[in-house]
């Protein structure tokens, strides 16, 4: 039987996790029709591969199998092998992910499938070794009986059969909709989720480290320390506010941050947070810093506060185009510095990247920087010690000692302990910049870009105005590379990367490029970002919104704007329920939609949040934790949200600064000018033929920039006082 396929067709790929995949043996095809076909053709299963730049164990099965000369003869004879990077393609990524969980109760990168040539599975897992190891089959074997088993006609019946069943039980999970209300009884889920949520995850709190479950891995969890300081706000339970600070405090003191440089990685291994898996991820670096920061406004404590800080500088420092634009990853190996021992094959051979080489730290490593007594004092705060935390001796930053320990220790002021601290980073830091990097995947999408925008927007008034420009310039960054307002259909592109552009754009790009743009507005009081936002939305719901009350990740597959090009087969349709690594597009979308609604007269973008928390309600009531963001949708719904009107022509720093301090959960800030004179221009250049329900009647008072503040459907009187217009959130369930 001739080979399914001739060569390795990633070479002209733009991806950097294809690319990385172009000078293997086997002969990877893209995902699309072609491959498909091929498959048809010679009458073989198709095995596809799914990863991504920085994923650690993708780089370790690559180097075991992908890049072994007789495991891709195997591959190339009995398979047509396929590569997709998952954020490229987060829809094939979804579907399959969808079985595997469903199939073996867990999932994970490398996603291995194989599949029939119609695209549907009927054997998933995660990793394989090249060979058999602790009850996992080797990856040699497996594909061997798979290839024997897809030559036996009986056997291959089965298999037909079986992936039949999964593809029906993956559009069950993805596609479910329930029927709809015809009587119109049906309420949407009601700010009581909020406090189930919240007793939810302290039920699962890890009193003694922080997090959430004791023991394995610990994540970072956004969406649940939002709906916990949320929860705090409405409640005061100090139990919740302990929870969502004691996670907050966990994170920081541990490896996953970055101690000398800033920065999250993307996960611990331990229940410590002590070693993570090294690659940072912009989309960890977006949502962190904006609990850091509502933990600051909840305490005021100012850790919190430079926690966030410096994460963000990470991003404007390390993942940010010239231009504007934020990169993906920072991938988690790197070769170690010179002197370090391992990573190396044979003697005199360059060392071989390791994971976390950019990062971890020897005693002589440190000593090599710092004279005494700032070295000493710095590898015992950072806990730097013989034989480490981590492989090869090497130690992973945490802090180890608090600055009051150190002061006592060396009879010491706190301040003069911190000075030194600062100035041991500092030379820390510079000495690792001379480290070998790590690569970087400098793809720009657009939805984890929207993320990024809106941390930096809500950093704005919080910590000092730079932030809200960076904003700004990455908003403008997407817009300007990645959206055609002329276009017919998929006017938003997914991926921008040297001037390569892929798409059309998903949900998650549409809803969190939108927020996005809407933060920009609050932060910077420019009416374009908010135009942009309008028409995103618009797109949103005209691209992926379904009468049936749901809005699906992916375009209709029958409807007139259907995806063109070689996109492949899909066996559902997804929607994205639940937060995982990056908030439920469904979510944000719904949520997004509702806070938008006072920017126009029709009342539909609130019409169809409403009918979409609605049409999942019995789902989110059934595990509000799990559904974070579609929560916050329908307690938007529910309760209107707070709304901040700002009359002037330009809003004080001041008051700016106050508005960035305070805690506000999901509040929409709406500047707009000083008299209906300069409204009457902001809507010539919206294109709005009358002022919408957050601007219309509300200018400014006697010529003083003038706040109006609205929560549960009911506003405030005009005041030029901002302080005097919050103080009115407290009092208002007593005096209005």
């Amino acid at each position: 039987m001739s080979q399914p396929t001739e060569r390795n067709r990633l070479d002209g790929e733009a991806s950097p996790y294809l690319r990385q995949h172009a000078d293997n043996p086997v002969n990877w095809q893209p995902w699309g029709d072609e491959a498909f076909e091929r498959a048809r053709e010679h009458d073989v299963p198709v095995f596809v591969s799914i990863g991504y730049s920085s994923c650690h164990w993708c780089h370790v099965m690559a180097e075991e199998s992908f890049e072994d000369e007789s495991v891709a003869a195997l591959l190339n004879e009995e398979f047509v092998s396929i590569k997709v990077d998952r954020e490229e393609r987060p829809d094939v990524d979804s579907t399959f992910m969808t079985v595997c969980q469903l199939v073996t109760g867990g999932g994970g990168w490398p996603l291995s499938a194989w599949c029939t040539p119609e695209g549907k599975p009927f054997y998933v897992g995660t990793y394989f070794p090249p060979d058999a190891r602790r009850n996992q089959p080797g990856f040699t074997d497996l594909c061997e009986r798979i290839a024997d088993s897809w030559s036996d006609p009986e056997q291959r019946e089965e298999m037909r059969r079986r992936a039949d069943q999964w593809a029906e039980s993956a559009r069950d999970e993805l596609e479910s909709v329930p029927a709809p209300d015809v009587d119109g009884d049906a309420d949407p889920p009601g700010s009581d989720l909020l406090e189930s949520a919240a007793a939810s995850a302290l039920r699962g709190y890890d009193e003694e480290y922080g997090g959430f479950g004791s023991g394995g891995a610990k994540f970072p969890m956004p969406g649940r320390l939002d709906l916990l300081m949320r929860a705090y706000a409405r409640s005061g339970r100090d139990a919740v506010l302990s929870a969502a600070t004691g996670t907050l405090d966990g994170m920081a003191r541990g490896g996953m941050y970055d101690q000398i440089g800033g920065g999250f990685h993307r996960y611990a291994v331990d229940r410590q947070w002590t070693v993570p898996h090294f690659e940072k991820m912009l989309y960890d670096n977006a949502e962190l810093p904006m609990a850091y920061l509502d933990g600051y406004r909840l305490t005021g404590d100012p850790s919190y506060a430079r926690v966030a800080g410096e994460s963000l500088a990470f991003l404007d420092r390390e993942l940010r185009h010239d231009d504007g634009g934020f990169f993906s990853t920072l991938d988690a190996r790197s070769r170690p510095p010179a002197g370090r021992s391992g990573g190396g094959s044979d003697e005199g051979d360059e060392p071989e990247a390791v994971e976390g080489a950019f990062y971890v730290w020897t005693p002589d490593e440190v000593d090599a920087v710092l004279d005494e007594p700032a070295a000493s004092l710095a590898k015992e705060r950072y806990g730097i010690r013989s034989g480490g935390n981590f492989e090869r001796g090497t130690t992973v930053p945490t802090v180890a000692a608090s600055v009051a320990e150190l002061a006592a220790d060396r009879d010491l002021s706190p301040e003069e302990v911190r000075e030194a601290l600062t100035e041991a980073r500092t030379a820390l830091f510079d000495a690792r910049e001379s480290r070998p990097r790590p690569a970087r995947d400098e793809k720009v999408l657009a939805s984890w870009n929207g993320r990024a925008i809106s941390a930096f927007a809500s950093a704005g008034g919080a910590l000092d105005e730079p932030h809200a420009d960076i904003a700004r310039e990455a908003l403008d960054f997407c817009r300007d590379r990645l959206y055609d307002a002329d276009a017919e259909t998929g006017a938003l592109a997914r991926r921008w990367l040297d001037d390569d552009v892929r798409g059309p754009g998903y949900l998650d790009d549409y809803a969190f490029l939108a927020r996005g743009a809407l933060d920009t507005y609050a932060a910077t009081g420019d009416p374009e970002p908010l135009g942009f936002a309008l028409e995103l939305a618009e797109a949103l719901v005209e691209e992926f919104y379904d009468d049936d009350g749901t809005i699906y990740f992916t375009r209709d597959p029958d409807g007139e704007n259907a995806e063109t090009g070689d996109s492949g087969p899909l066996i559902a349709r997804p929607q994205e329920f639940t937060d995982r690594s990056t908030p439920s597009s469904l979510g944000v979308a719904a949520e997004t939609l509702a806070a938008l609604d006072g920017f126009r007269t029709d009342g539909e973008f609130r019409e169809i949040a409403e009918r979409v928390v609605t049409t999942h309600a019995d789902r989110v009531r059934g595990s509000p934790l799990e559904h974070a963001s579609l929560v916050r949708a329908a307690d938007l719904v529910e309760t209107g949200g707070i709304e901040v009107t700002i009359a002037a022509d330009e809003v004080p720093t001041a008051w700016r600064e106050t508005l960035g301090e305070r805690y506000l959960p999901g509040a929409v800030i709406a500047p707009r000018p000083a008299t209906e004179a300069g409204l009457d221009e902001w809507l010539d250049r919206l294109g709005m033929a009358e002022a919408p329900p957050i601007w219309a009647g509300r200018e400014a008072t006697d010529g003083e920039p003038t706040a109006y503040v609205c929560q549960d459907f009911t506003c405030s009187p005009p005041r030029t006082d901002l302080d005097s217009a919050l103080e009115w959130l407290g009092t208002r369930d007593r005096s209005e």
